[in-house]
């Protein structure tokens, strides 16, 4: 069983910064792949980014990609999100999850374990 926790949403002004931390805890915590997802009111769960375990490849959503930056620090078992020119559309509770696969996986269906969520709020 893996555990995930997420922290580090909040309020803040179009065009300003966050950074997303998800704890990753439990039976061989380091070796899942780690995605980062959002869903906004009464839109669908979207793919944001994505991490692999062994070789840090990473994959990104056009809608984030060159704003958004993935990481992972398998020795504190902790994957960050790093959000910078942030938009009023990116307004959503995001949520990270684990896959055991080792690459950057998109699809939401391969991933097995998900944290609770933490909300991210853009003002325009």
């Amino acid at each position: 069983q893996v555990q995930l926790v997420e922290s580090g949403g909040g309020l803040v002004q179009a065009g300003g910064s966050l950074r997303l931390s998800c704890a990753v805890s439990g039976r061989s915590s380091s070796s899942y792949a780690v995605g980062w997802f959002r869903q906004a009111p009464g839109k669908e769960r979207e793919f944001a980014a994505a991490i692999s375990w062994s070789d840090n490849i990473t994959s990104y959503a056009d809608s984030v990609k060159g704003r958004f930056t993935i990481s992972r620090d398998n020795a504190d078992n902790t994957v960050f999100l790093r959000m910078n020119s942030l938009k009023p559309e990116d307004t959503a509770v995001y949520y990270c999850a684990a896959a055991s696969l080792d690459r950057a996986v998109v699809a939401a269906d391969l991933y097995s374990y998900w944290g609770q969520g933490t909300q991210v709020t853009v003002s325009s």
